[in-house]
């Protein structure tokens, strides 16, 4: 059984109907509330409860051994399935699902949209005081995903498009399917340049957060399934991060939290190219260093050494 000593800031649990009753999204955009009533047109119900915890930043370990991992990439974007233990990354804001009302819908945002109690969730820790930040991570389980928004009207397209374009995009789903989310935040671009040892640092202890997080709710909930985390280019649209240095953080802080699988979603043949350079560099980085007792300042050092620029933004 996997036991790890991290605990929760936060814990929460609501009930999913009172939770939407008692603290509505509230819309700044007619596009969001238009998808808003068609994946919960009036006199639907909803069912379940939802367990929200948040964590704060882990302390990286001096010296690591490297659990087996099952990894792969997938072409295309999320696809989402009721299972036991599989967690999907939310590309997260600081500040928790902050633009879910507005006319955005970069991932963070299309999520929210898919599953309509995130901006219930927000609304309540809002109304409760809390600051309603990801901290370093917060993770819900038991999130209905009631409908599917097609990437047509994906980014800057989706506050453009006619009400007619975005009926078309939204697929309802009956029944719905739960999720259980990891919303995390990525660091922002500083304008370019190369990324700093501390800046590598930063973004493998928010991902080795997470990923640890998922490992001690999932011995809670699920004790016997294996943990699958779903993600992709976490960081790497709205605020500029590189690709292969994204692959190669979550692919190492997935390792070093001892998850079972990771399924990497590349949306193209690009990313597919770009997430296989950013596994063979952790290979690399690896090579010299083995599999136990692991000096991690010495990895980080070499991880320093490939020289990833940041990017910009996509504008999403």
């Amino acid at each position: 059984m996997f036991r790890n000593p991290m605990k929760p800031i936060l814990r929460r649990s609501y009930d999913v109907s009172l939770l939407m009753a008692s603290h509505p999204s509230r819309f700044q955009h007619p596009n969001k509330q238009l998808v808003f009533d068609l994946a919960c047109p009036a006199g639907s119900t909803h069912q379940g409860t939802l367990q929200l915890t948040q964590w704060a930043g882990a302390q990286l370990p001096p010296k690591v051994t490297l659990r087996a991992l099952e990894v792969q990439s997938v072409p295309g974007v999320y696809t989402y399935e009721t299972s036991p233990a599989l967690w999907h990354v939310n590309f997260a804001d600081p500040r928790l699902f902050v633009a879910y009302a507005s006319g955005l819908l970069a991932q963070d945002e299309l999520q929210v949209a898919e599953h309509p109690v995130l901006g219930s969730i927000r609304e309540a820790l809002v109304a409760e005081g809390q600051p309603a930040l990801t901290e370093a991570a917060v993770l819900i389980t038991g999130v209905e995903r009631r409908c599917r928004v097609d990437q047509s009207v994906y980014g800057n397209r989706f506050a453009a498009s006619s009400a007619r374009a975005v009926r078309k995009a939204v697929e309802v789903l009956m029944p719905p399917t739960m999720s259980n989310l990891i919303a995390m935040a990525a660091p922002a671009s500083p304008g370019g340049g190369p990324y700093w040892r501390a800046q590598l640092e930063a973004i493998l202890r928010t991902a080795f957060t997470g990923f640890s997080a998922a490992m001690v709710v999932s011995s809670e909930q699920w004790p016997a399934s294996p943990v699958e985390i779903r993600t992709g280019f976490w960081g790497c649209g709205a605020f500029g991060g590189n690709r292969r240095a994204m692959t190669l953080l979550q692919v190492l802080a997935a390792r070093m939290a001892g998850v079972h699988r990771v399924r990497f979603f590349t949306v193209d043949q690009r990313g597919q190219h770009e997430f296989a350079q950013g596994l063979a560099e952790l290979r690399s980085v690896l090579e010299a260093e083995g599999e136990h007792d692991i000096a991690l300042a010495t990895v980080i050092d070499r991880i320093e050494e490939l020289d990833y620029e940041w990017g910009a933004s996509d504008g999403t």
